[in-house]
């Protein structure tokens, strides 16, 4: 239903859904037709890089003295509910605020042993969770008291093991299980990583549908577009585009004549922003190749982005009069943020001095931006916690997609949320009502999203992710989509 959580992906009638309407095309066609894309690679993901938890401890028998009874515990009569763990885990977070670091250490060593990577959603979120409060002992501990960490080194034949804190006097040297301090997440896995992502879950193609639609909206009766994708990874957002934009050519017979409204532009260029120039290169000549066997006229054009907030990135951008401009940012605004709001208004301001068409807009709905660190930790645990039900009602336990993509993706925020601060924090999420601030102060009005993107909203879930738990909501001239009743992702549009 518009306007509030509800299933929208059962078999019922939709009468926003036109049912042979280009906007479903839009997602179909790519699936049928599209260049393949380099498979993902599992990289230090496998179940052979993690190391299983511990098993249960051994049923003790203790005979009563005078009497023949004898009393047995069991591991399972002792099992902590999972919302008890999770208060184990705030209870961690204030201790380290308090930097008592002795008996946040204590309670880290016993959540390390009693979570996984290969259980259920609450062994797994309590696994993410340990390592990164883990890393931030080890940081506050090393800016607060002596501490020694060394990696794996031989020196007179002494071997000494990564992952030995010493907390001061008083406090034993000890070492915490399955401690990770350096985590690989470079760009190579990172980019096969997203692949996975794109694949088992919605969030990601959701986004892409529905900001591909506010862009063809907002081209219409266009000779020619330019669109800047500030972080196109692998750009699997485009050739559904373009899919749609050459089958209205053909329906117009391709004729030049732009005198009908409907009417999409024939030229496109891309320009494509990234941090590998590799991979931006290959995505241009997958892209290029798509677009010539369509028969339309592409160019793409690679972008090296050196940091996160890179000043030089737009002023390499130029606004052509006769060409519309579209920018789209996909998951990318949160990491323009710092510890204040100025980098941001200057990078929207500049994108408003390019007088674009229209500026599509995706982000997470979490506000995991607070400078209070047990602020921002109790919203971590909420919206990962969802995330990970969704994963899990998704896919089977023995998935190493699933297993890839918690470790190596929404790990890899975790730990910069829990463990980072200052400048070297990037996962600075904000919910929509912060956006929709920064981009009205910086000049964008809010465009509504047509009823063909709740259509394609509903197809994509109908087809490919029927569990019940997804939840689309349309509301304040945007798209969200949740699970149960908490929203995780957003995509709204701008010009």
């Amino acid at each position: 239903m518009l306007g509030s959580f509800s299933s929208t992906h059962d078999d019922h009638d939709d009468p926003d859904r036109t049912t042979s309407s280009s906007s479903d095309l839009l997602y179909l066609h790519y699936h049928q037709s599209s260049p393949s894309l380099p498979q993902p690679v599992v990289d230090n993901c496998s179940p052979s890089a993690f190391v299983s938890p511990p098993p249960p401890p051994p049923t003790t028998t203790t005979a009563m003295t005078g009497t023949a009874t004898a009393t047995t515990t069991t591991a399972a009569a002792i099992q902590p509910t999972s919302m008890q763990m999770r208060q184990l885990l705030v209870t961690t977070a204030e201790l380290l605020e308090r930097s008592n670091f002795s008996a946040a250490h204590r309670l880290l060593t016993l959540l390390t042993s009693s979570s996984s990577p290969f259980g259920d959603s609450t062994d797994r979120l309590l696994h993410q969770f340990s390592h990164a409060l883990s890393l931030r002992l080890h940081r506050l501990s090393s800016a607060v008291t002596t501490m020694s960490y060394l990696p794996h080194y031989s020196n007179n034949n002494n071997i000494i093991s990564a992952g030995v804190f010493s907390f001061g006097p008083g406090v034993p040297s000890c070492s915490l299980p399955g401690t990770r301090v350096s985590p690989r997440t470079d760009t190579d896995s990172l980019q096969s990583c997203y692949l996975s992502l794109n694949q088992v879950t919605p969030f990601i193609r959701f986004s892409h549908l529905t900001a591909n639609q506010a862009i063809l909206d907002a081209i219409e009766g266009e000779n020619s577009v330019h669109i800047l994708d500030l972080d196109i990874m692998h750009g699997v957002q485009w050739p559904p585009l373009m899919q749609v934009i050459a089958e209205r050519k053909l329906a117009d017979g391709g004729s030049d004549d732009n005198s009908s409204a409907r009417v999409l532009p024939r030229t496109i260029q891309i320009t494509g922003c990234g941090r590998d120039l590799g991979v931006l290169r290959r995505t241009g000549d997958r892209l290029s190749r798509f677009a010539q066997s369509l028969g339309l006229t592409f160019e793409f054009h690679p972008l090296l982005v050196t940091c996160e907030t890179d000043p030089i990135l737009l002023r390499e951008i130029s606004s052509v009069p006769s060409q519309a401009l579209a920018v789209n940012c996909p998951m990318c605004l949160h990491r323009q943020l710092r510890d204040d709001s100025r980098d941001l208004c200057v990078f929207l301001r500049r994108i408003k001095s390019l007088r674009p068409k229209v500026v599509t807009v995706a982000e997470r709905e979490g506000n995991n931006n607070s400078p209070s660190f047990l602020r921002r930790f109790a919203e971590a645990i909420e919206h990962y916690t969802a995330i990970f039900e969704s994963l899990e009602a998704t896919l089977p336990p023995s998935s190493r997609e699933r297993l890839e993509v918690e470790e190596v993706w929404f790990g890899r925020e975790i730990r910069d949320i829990v463990a980072e601060e200052g400048a070297l924090r990037k996962e600075r999420h904000e919910r929509f009502e912060c956006w929709e601030s920064f981009l009205r102060s910086s000049g964008f009005s809010n465009v509504p999203l047509s009823p063909f993107a709740l259509s394609q909203a509903k197809l994509l879930l109908r087809l490919h992710y029927p569990s019940e738990g997804y939840q689309l909501q349309f509301r304040k001239n945007a798209a969200f989509l949740g699970w149960q009743a908490r929203p995780l992702f957003s995509v709204s549009s701008w010009r």
